[in-house]
């Protein structure tokens, strides 16, 4: 077998065998295939693309091409949830609490953000003490005597997906759906779940911009996940606008807490218990609706809250800061972005709003950079929302970065009409 023929065959558009596909990644990670050939393989594919047996194949490939979290120490059906990458979304830091609170167990393997998609691990460093680099055993214990646990990814993990994502993005062939979700699922395959709940963003600031492109990811990425006899459900969320009104570390930290508390917007409020009720779902706790019932009354009740408080401290973190977010970090710099005109906020670039938090040391653009988690943006309007002339729209957080930079960025990135637009429908689908 030689890589040059599977290579071909993909280019002239054929099936390759799992036999072929296993040759050609564990070639690539040892090293007896070259860069040069895998680009030209992920070029063909891009042409080309992979069948559901193939996708299936490359995602197995990958997985094995590591080690494979051992989840066995905690009792139960073990559950996960992962999402696409948005702008203000930490629906994670309320929905596994909610579910927690239910008799879920959640072992969620979590990544750090990079450009502007915020990293769920990110905003839980925030939490002083708080520890996301865990042993196995020590993660197991976490999850069994709380009922979910957050961790960082360890590096043993489907390590063929950082060689081969590395070569993506020098290539121009990252933006190919089978890749995507070959890329996604094997990390959370190797995560050693039984069961997954994936939060597939659909809009401006995410990466599918369009449902046709989120439905046709979500549709490969269930279908590897029952294909690896994990069963898996996946929801199409909204993402035109930002999620909530925070966008940061702590900022995002803080407005969690809020909703843990009852407090939280409609929008964050609905999509984190949509995503807790089908981690219930999974967990066998009832049907769709029962478990919708009992996501809210975790909620409403301060459960979940208690929950989260528990969840900060066996993981080190000082648990205080879900009643005192003084504790949490919050930078000095400030400024006030202001409407430009009287009217209505008729949309927003919500790309660019993520992209604003990180000018302000909010993310990262190499996985090495640091993050400043006390910059951020707390928006006081959003889509829909009428605005004065001078009025504030959002206030800008920083320890060290120029905000002018981000406030030229939410300028150009803000659109404001005289007609109010129709009400956004936070979920838009759901795929099992």
């Amino acid at each position: 077998m030689r890589a040059y023929d599977i290579i071909r065959k993909k280019r002239d558009g054929g099936t390759l065998s799992k036999e072929e596909i296993d040759f050609f990644v564990s070639g690539y990670c040892s090293g007896s295939i070259t860069d040069e050939q895998a680009a030209a393989f992920l070029m063909a594919v891009y042409f080309r693309g992979l069948d559901p047996e193939e996708t299936y194949s490359f995602t197995m490939a990958i997985v094995e091409s590591g080690s494979t979290a051992d989840l066995s120490g905690i009792s139960g059906i073990k559950v996960d949830k992962h999402y696409t990458g948005g702008v203000g979304d930490k629906t994670t830091l309320i929905a596994l609490p909610v579910a927690a609170a239910c008799g879920a167990k959640i072992a969620k393997l979590s990544g750090r953000g990079l450009g502007h998609t915020g990293g769920t691990v990110d905003k839980l460093e925030a939490i002083p003490g708080y520890k996301t680099s865990l042993s196995g055993a020590a993660f197991a214990a976490v999850v069994n005597r709380t009922g979910a646990g957050i961790a960082g990814q360890s590096a043993d993990l489907a390590p063929a997906d950082k060689r081969f994502y590395a070569l993506r993005d020098v290539t121009a062939t990252v933006d190919v759906p089978c890749l995507i979700a070959s890329s996604i699922m094997s990390k959370k395959l190797a995560s050693g779940a039984d069961r997954i709940v994936l939060d597939v963003k659909v809009g401006s600031g995410a990466f599918n911009k369009t449902l046709e492109a989120g439905k046709k990811l979500a549709h490969m990425m269930v279908d590897i996940g029952n294909r690896a006899g994990k069963k898996t459900v996946a929801l199409l969320t909204d993402m035109d606008a930002p999620l909530g009104y925070a966008i940061g570390n702590s900022v995002e930290m803080t407005e969690a807490l809020e909703t843990l508390h009852g407090r939280g917007p409609t929008d964050l409020v609905q999509v984190s218990l949509s995503l807790a009720a089908e981690l219930l779902f999974l967990s066998e706790k009832g049907s769709p609706e029962q478990c919708r019932a009992l996501a809210s009354a975790a909620l409403k009740s301060g459960a979940a809250l208690a929950k989260f408080e528990e969840m900060i401290a066996a993981q080190g973190g000082d648990s205080r800061c879900c009643r005192d977010y003084g504790i949490l970090p919050l930078g000095k710099i400030t400024a006030d972005f202001t409407a430009q005109a009287e009217g209505y906020i008729t949309g927003v670039d919500c790309e660019a709003y993520g992209r604003a938090a990180l000018l302000l040391g909010a993310g990262r653009n190499r996985k090495e950079d640091p993050v400043d988690h006390g910059a951020g943006i707390i928006l006081k309007k959003k889509t829909g929302d009428s605005v004065s002339k001078g009025e504030t729209i959002a206030t800008l957080y920083s320890t060290a970065s120029d905000p002018g930079p981000a406030l030229e960025l939410l300028a150009a990135s803000t659109f404001i009409g005289s007609e109010k637009p129709a009400v956004r429908r936070m979920i838009l689908e759901r795929i099992e």
